[in-house]
């Protein structure tokens, strides 16, 4: 049976909620693999709209398995909440349909209070984080200095994980001017919720090893966006996390040869969260339009986002920096009206046209779009389920987006509702 990743191939708040949802029918198993509760989807079924952070897309689905991987970072206290938000909606969570692995590091309340400390100092050079700790808790896990799932399981290596991780940051909040962290307090706090969380822990990597021998299909779902990986994304304006399709395979503990196809999330424009270069922003009406009609504000943050023309050069590159086999394209019905679309085609920075964005920052901040103008639609594409009821001029402009991004539209998304999706190629199949 193919295993399938799911990631983000802008920078992020692409629609994968969605698509992850509805693949999640198709699936047994739906594995989270990295990032942390500053990722946010929203999902809406029927009537109602769940929105989620941590919790895996496919919970919402009854006899399918949730896993949150090593590669995430994990804030015990908002999970609990989450797990309470939507379970008063009617979702069942338990250890029948939720498993998180042991080694998963923890974000405590340091790590918010560290990241919010950093971003107020760094004034308008700020980074424009969620303020939730995922930074300092992934720097925390690269300094061997973490409090893992697991830690909580035991108080005498609890004791030694509080004692290293206190030995960096005390002094470290000493010279920011900030109080000590109160030992004891912090102590207490990770005993009391502990009896909530440990019953999910458990040795993912072998979990999915079983249930992939089994025959079960595997659905690894990213958080943010491949422009945001701490790698390839454009740095420093990057989440903490690697982004890309092969970080599900680290993230969970299955080696690489378990990833069948890798489904790329883009939209049928671009948007952006907070700072850091947008080659195609539109500060005008157009731009204006496309946050209106596309309900753009953040999930997690509520912050309005930055909204330009459809990028080709760079759903280019991170389909091949992720391994992308096929897009899933949404929020087409949002260009719905507009007399002429633009897509850009490269850049011109200095006099030379590139077809990729330069590492760079001072050159990734000068580089101007080259843009191809395409006839819009004035039909409706909203909730269309088959290529026949898209307009002639929508087809025109996905098969554009295909031929320039070197990738084909694998599934079309028609609006946020679950259903209203074109199946073109299903990645379970390949």
């Amino acid at each position: 049976m193919a295993n399938v990743v799911v990631v983000g191939a802008q920078w992020g708040d692409e629609g994968k909620g969605k698509i992850v949802d509805w693949l999640s029918e198709r699936a047994d198993v739906i594995a989270r693999f990295q990032g942390g509760h500053n990722a946010g989807h929203t999902l809406v079924i029927g009537d109602n709209v769940y929105k989620l952070s941590l919790l895996p897309s496919g919970i919402l689905r009854q006899g399918k398995l949730g896993v949150i991987g090593n590669g995430v970072v994990l804030d015990p206290w908002a999970l609990i909440s989450e797990i309470e938000k939507i379970e008063a909606q009617g979702v069942t969570v338990n250890t029948e349909n939720l498993v998180i692995a042991e080694n998963t590091p923890l974000i405590l309340p340091v790590h918010q209070d560290l990241d919010q400390i950093r971003e107020e100092a760094a004034g308008k050079a700020k980074i424009g984080t969620t303020g939730r700790g995922i930074g300092p808790a992934y720097e925390d896990k690269v300094g061997r200095r973490t409090i893992r799932l697991a830690d909580l399981a035991d108080e005498a290596t609890l004791e030694s994980r509080l004692d290293r991780l206190l030995a960096h940051h005390n002094p470290l909040r000493r010279g920011l001017g900030v109080d000590e962290i109160d030992r004891d307090a912090l102590k207490t706090k990770l005993l009391e919720i502990a009896p909530k969380v440990l019953p999910f822990a458990a040795p993912v990597w072998k979990l999915l090893a079983e249930r992939r021998k089994a025959g079960q299909r595997i659905l690894f779902e990213g958080a943010q966006g491949a422009l945001l990986d701490i790698d390839f994304g454009t740095y420093p304006y990057v989440t903490s996390s690697n982004t890309l399709g092969g970080m599900a395979a680290t993230g969970t503990g299955l080696g690489p040869n378990s990833i069948d196809f890798v489904l790329g999330i883009v939209k049928a424009y671009t948007t952006r969260v907070g700072s850091g270069p947008f080659p195609t922003e539109l500060d005008d009406e157009i731009g204006k339009h496309l946050a209106d009609v596309g309900h753009e504000k953040g999930t997690v943050t509520g912050r309005d986002r930055r909204c330009g023309w459809f990028d080709a050069v760079l759903v280019r590159q991170t389909c091949t920096t992720s391994g992308v086999k096929g897009i899933a394209l949404t929020k087409l019905d949002v260009l719905d009206g507009l007399k002429e679309l633009k897509i850009c085609t490269g850049y011109e920075l200095d006099g030379k046209v590139l077809d990729y964005l330069p590492t760079a920052a001072d050159q990734q901040a000068r580089v101007k779009p080259v843009y191809e103008t395409m006839e819009g639609w004035s039909e409706s594409t909203v909730g269309a389920r088959s290529w026949a009821e898209l307009p002639a001029a929508a087809i025109k402009y996905v098969r554009r987006i295909e031929e320039l991004i070197d990738c084909p539209v694998a599934l079309l998304s028609t609006s946020p509702q679950r259903d209203d999706t074109i199946l073109v190629t299903d990645p379970f199949a390949d």
